[in-house]
């Protein structure tokens, strides 16, 4: 039963999210059509990223908790995983815009640019002898900018809601698979390759990558659905 650890985790992730896309208020299913292209993009980027970090021996992946069947040196639950967190992150993204129609974060999303993008670069460039850290902060600052540049504060404070909203599964998720509740970590990180921060089992960079997963499948979610004239939440 431990090898399927990894795979049920995947399973949890999107079970009720996917259940509830159905959902006659929030009808999440309507917008697959920008969903389901932004999770392949963003996905194939991350694939790209994990593959060569797996390479590197920024971290590798125990046998005793997956099933064992590879593709590209990527155990197949690593592959489900960039379907079903960035599945189960936008339905947190669009209830939670149904649920709160005021963005009350949008004051604060400028802000969090000015600050993240100057603060990542340059812990990016304080730590180019760690490839997680110096990759993790380099890349979210470029995702945080790229963002910011094409929609401006459009998007951003709702983001930052759902951000903070899915560190709760995200820890949670990313806990288990760190070893806060196994006898061995599903995921081994190389901590000559990370700052060494844990918050529980989790690498502290572990929350910018997160950041960037949700921001870059956010922005190209937006983007198509904005090139498409479809009811929002608000007239639902």
């Amino acid at each position: 039963m431990e090898k399927f650890l990894y795979l049920g985790l995947n399973l949890f992730a999107i079970s009720f999210p996917l259940v509830r896309s159905f959902e006659s208020k929030i009808k999440f299913s309507s917008f697959w059509y920008a969903l389901f292209p932004a999770i392949a993009v963003t996905g194939l980027i991350f694939l790209v990223w994990d593959h060569y970090f797996t390479l590197l021996g920024v971290w590798e992946f125990n046998p005793r908790y997956i099933l064992g069947i590879y593709f590209f040196d990527l155990p197949l639950e690593e592959w489900l995983f960039f379907i079903t967190v960035p599945y189960a992150c936008m339905f947190i993204y669009e209830v939670l815009i149904y649920f709160f129609p005021k963005d009350v974060f949008k004051p604060v999303g400028k802000i969090m640019v000015y600050v993240l993008v100057p603060f990542l670069i340059g812990l990016g460039f304080m730590h180019l002898d760690k490839w997680y850290t110096s990759v993790n902060a380099f890349f979210g600052a470029a995702v945080l900018l790229g963002h910011f540049l094409i929609f401006g504060d459009k998007f951003l404070g709702r983001f930052l809601f759902a951000y903070l909203v899915v560190l709760i599964p995200f820890f949670l998720c990313n806990g288990i698979l760190t070893g806060g509740l196994t006898p061995e970590p599903v995921v081994s990180y190389n901590n000559a390759e990370n700052l060494g921060i844990r918050i529980w089992t989790v690498p502290i960079e572990d929350t910018v990558y997160n950041l960037s997963l949700l921001l870059l499948t956010v922005s190209i979610f937006e983007y198509i659905r904005s090139r498409k004239t479809i009811p929002s939440f608000k007239s639902l």
